[in-house]
């Protein structure tokens, strides 16, 4: 039984405070345990507790039907949001937050009532600088590069919960490091997640007619000399973000894509012009984020199961233990690709509009080391397994 299982056990849901009693110990051991998101998911018979750590959903507690309702009118309190409203989504910033970390709160209406999920962002001094990221030395260097240019667009591409935002934050952080105040720096954000000292940061708000695309347009008579956008979604946010790139701004974005070859082939099925994607971007990284296996108890494999078709040669899985808390994992890795659009090869690819397969062939043939190849190389090495790899990447043909 975990310390917060037993502390909310000891709650007595016909007392006044209950409520509030329930949300601060959650948050607070949330904190503790560097939870980025818990979920307070209503059943028929309470409300179940979880939360996600190095991107996996944990069970955490149960709560009884009594009380359950309380605690997320307790939680829409404390963001200023509508609590006799529950037959809407709603979202706030939860102010007085444990740890003086930053957290959202997004509540859905559901069957057995309000669902309600906190994220937690990355709390003050973490993931500082480049140094801290941890990525592949060769991408560091070419990305700390990159970050001394005047234009271009670099782009940050994987799924949700890939630690997409977390890198443009440190390349900011990079950026004001480095300059000193002589860069005007300015971010335009769907939410802010952080405060940066330096960066002139902005929130869209769509209620008042202030969304990424109107948005940008405005920060751009600013004038300034590094962007970054929240995220490219839509064909009129990419035009703009490619235009930014092209008179002299350098700009920082994410993008939602499984791979960085595949940016290119979404920014052409949006109705983006090949020369603008050729012209405008200077580097897209495409990134994953896997979980590391605990070196306290993973243990070698040679039962070829455990590979899951992958092609290594030997593999260490997962077993659990009190230091990893029974996940078997402890702390995260990158896996980064970089597609490097001035390569001449790839640039004539592009232009003449090149599917995402053979685009990916011509890269790997200009020296792109792909995710899968450091996937496979992280799994020959033992820091991560098999299955974790299959959970990020997909059950699809690993390369040979």
């Amino acid at each position: 039984m975990s310390p917060l299982h037993e502390t909310l056990r000891k709650l007595d849901p016909s007392q006044g405070g209950y409520a509030s009693d329930v949300v601060d110990a959650v948050l607070a051991a949330a904190v503790a345990a560097g939870a980025s998101d818990v979920h307070l998911q209503p059943t028929e018979s309470g409300l179940d507790l979880r939360w996600r750590i190095d991107g996996v959903l944990q069970p955490v507690a149960t709560l009884g039907r009594q009380g359950a309702p309380n605690v997320v009118a307790r939680l829409k309190v404390l963001a200023d949001l509508l609590t006799y409203r529950t037959d809407v989504p709603q979202e706030g910033r939860i102010r007085g937050a444990p740890g003086r970390i930053e957290m959202r709160l997004s509540t859905f209406p559901t069957l057995h009532g309000e669902k309600a999920v906190v994220r937690l962002f990355a709390g003050p001094g973490r993931f500082l600088t480049l140094d801290d990221l941890g990525l592949p030395d060769e991408v560091r260097a070419s990305l700390s590069r990159d970050l001394d240019e005047t234009s271009g667009a670099i782009v940050f591409a994987g799924p949700a919960g890939s630690g997409k935002t977390t890198t443009i934050y440190a390349c900011l952080r990079e950026l004001v490091r480095r300059t000193a105040g002589r860069r005007s720096l300015a971010s335009l954000e769907d939410p802010i997640e952080s405060a940066l000292d330096g960066v002139s940061q902005s929130q869209v708000n769509p209620a008042v007619g202030l969304t990424l695309e109107s948005g940008l347009r405005a920060l751009l008579r600013q004038d300034p000399e590094v962007i970054a956008i929240g995220e490219v979604r839509d064909l009129s946010t990419a035009e703009t973000t490619l235009q930014a790139a092209l008179t002299g701004h350098l700009t920082l974005t994410t993008f939602h894509a499984g791979s960085a070859c595949e940016v290119v082939g979404r920014l052409l099925d949006m109705g983006i012009e090949p020369y603008a994607i050729r012209s405008g971007l200077r580097a897209v990284v495409a990134q994953r984020l896997v979980r590391r296996l605990c070196p306290a108890c993973s243990t070698a494999s040679d039962a070829p199961e455990d590979r899951l078709g992958l092609p290594v040669s030997r593999v260490r899985v997962a077993r659990g233990c009190d230091a990893c808390g029974g996940a078997g994992y402890s702390g995260r890795m990158l896996l980064v690709e970089t597609l490097d659009p001035r390569q001449e090869a790839i640039g004539r690819a592009i232009l003449a509009r090149t599917d995402v397969r053979r685009l990916e062939g011509i890269a790997v043939s200009e020296g792109m080391t792909t995710r899968w190849d450091r996937a496979l190389r992280a799994v020959e090495e033992g820091q991560t397994s098999p299955a974790e790899i299959r959970r990020a990447l997909g059950m699809g043909d690993a390369p040979a």
